[in-house]
């Protein structure tokens, strides 16, 4: 019996070891009018390339390159800096390369590859998207002189504009439908020009980097997509809070919320006032640290005209109420036990403690005042 267990415990370690250890993959490839040059495989890394390995290519055009990866990686062939083409390569993969020197980057035939297969779609679409657009634009100046010229700049407009939409709806559902595969972060950072990406939807970025980042977390491409994720998400809020100001006319978004004896307190209530907008949390220590501070200086300028509306992000309507009482909050304290999601959203809350400063007509004047900034600024205020 113990025998048996040694035996079972030994396969276990192996097969563990084996999942962890990175497989060799092999790149064999065959390319006309290259004898006796070498060819180079370089690591895509987020922002620059690293060297891994070369080859010289035999006299019947052939070559042969094996390297370990432990997960899908991007890799470029190179012939020369601008004569490349992109793989996108898993450990183990048995990969054949079929192409020409003169026409390598553009005219290549890939096998035993699927990633390398989605890479070279991705990138023959849009550039056959861009030649078309290139296309349309020399229009303009081949038919300069054309009497009804603003008439055809109006067909080329919307051809134009169609070409653009159409590159933008195949590369989303590319995401969509490959979200578990690392060809979707080639997808999502295909640009247009310096300027514009293909990829414009949010939503699909979104579940593409959750997909690929509980999928790969060690890759830095996948690192690098989940943080831009979250940068974009952040500037999309504040965006919406921009937004909110312009179509509402002002330039504090209006809250209502019920207080600790459950009536309704809204924040336009105290205009005439300077108010502290500050939200917290009863569970987080640093919101705790600051009621003090702001104890003392609401008791030094409320008779002044100022106020502090205090917005709880809790969940827990005991802890928020035990905490009030604890830190003797005589002030106006809202929340709706629910993590007051609307006030949030639209004030672009990332953490807490946080707050806002309002003069006497409800404009923000100050953000994030914390220990004696709060002080400062009301003594200048409120002389």
């Amino acid at each position: 019996m113990k025998r048996v267990l040694t035996i079972i415990t030994w396969i276990t370690v192996v097969f563990l070891a084996g999942c962890n250890r990175s497989e060799k993959f092999e790149i064999k490839g065959k390319i006309t009018n290259a004898a006796g040059k070498k060819i180079y495989l370089d690591e895509l890394m987020v922002s620059t390339v690293r060297p891994v390995d070369s080859a010289k290519i035999s006299a019947a055009g052939e070559f042969t390159l094996r390297q370990h990866v432990g997960m899908p990686t991007f890799y470029l062939l190179k012939l020369a800096e601008n004569n490349f083409i992109t793989l996108l390569i898993d450990s183990a993969e048995k990969v054949s390369v079929e192409a020409d020197a003169i026409n390598f980057s553009r005219e290549y035939r890939v096998k035993g590859s699927p990633g390398s297969l989605l890479v070279q779609e991705l990138n023959n679409r849009l550039n056959e998207t861009k030649q078309k657009l290139d296309s349309i634009s020399s229009l303009s100046t081949l038919f300069a002189g054309s009497p009804d010229i603003e008439k055809r700049k109006e067909e080329w407009n919307a051809s134009y504009d169609k070409i653009v939409q159409d590159q933008v709806n195949y590369s989303t559902a590319f995401v969509s439908e490959h979200p578990f595969s690392m060809a979707s972060v080639l997808a999502l950072y295909q640009k247009f020009d310096d300027q514009n990406y293909v990829v414009r939807d949010l939503q699909a970025l979104r579940i593409a980097a959750s997909a690929l980042n509980s999928f790969y977390p060690k890759s830095e491409h996948v690192k690098a997509l989940y943080a831009n994720t979250l940068q974009l998400i952040a500037k999309e809020r504040t965006g919406n809070v921009q937004k909110y100001i312009q179509e509402m006319g002002q330039n504090s978004p209006e809250i209502m919320l019920p207080n600790a004896e459950g009536r309704k307190i809204a924040l336009s209530s105290f205009r005439g006032k300077y108010v502290l907008v500050h939200f917290w949390s009863s569970v987080d220590q640093n919101s705790r640290i600051v009621n003090p501070v702001l104890a003392e200086v609401y008791n030094k300028y409320k008779s002044k005209g100022f106020e502090i509306y205090q917005v709880s992000v809790d969940k827990d309507r005991n802890q928020w109420l035990d905490a009030i009482e604890k830190d003797k909050l005589v002030w106006t304290n809202v929340g709706d036990m629910e993590g007051s999601i609307q006030p949030v959203m639209h004030y672009n809350i990332q953490s807490v403690p946080y707050n806002y400063l309002l003069d006497r007509e409800g404009s923000i004047i100050a953000k994030n005042l914390m220990g004696p900034a709060i002080d400062r600024t009301l003594s200048l205020l409120l002389r």
